[in-house]
């Protein structure tokens, strides 16, 4: 399956029409979790399985900004019982271009 066009702004390292859905899961998904709007999110649920998008983020470590962190932690995917170590998840500084 083809991503569509629409998700190039959020997974801008790559040419999207070199991302494959399964072998780029774990790209695609932290990206647009991070980065996505709502639009972006719906397409991921329903391309992906929840299940497999909770895996994704338990498993593997990505730099969010704290309030996105937990948006996506509690409120996207459900995991308010889930504590893991913000240092792995979290920015602790925001980026300052210019």
């Amino acid at each position: 399956m083809k991503l569509p066009k629409k998700l190039q702004s959020v997974l801008w390292s790559v040419n999207i029409d070199h991302l494959n859905l399964e072998k780029d899961k774990y790209y695609i998904i932290h990206q647009i979790l991070s980065f996505g709007t709502l639009d972006e999110m719906s397409w991921l649920l329903s391309n992906y399985s929840k299940k497999k998008i909770i895996e994704v983020f338990m498993v593997s470590f990505k730099d969010y900004f704290r309030p996105r962190f937990y948006f996506v932690k509690d409120a996207l995917l459900g995991l308010k019982n889930w504590h893991p170590d913000e240092r792995y998840y979290v920015k602790n500084t925001p980026r300052i271009i210019g």
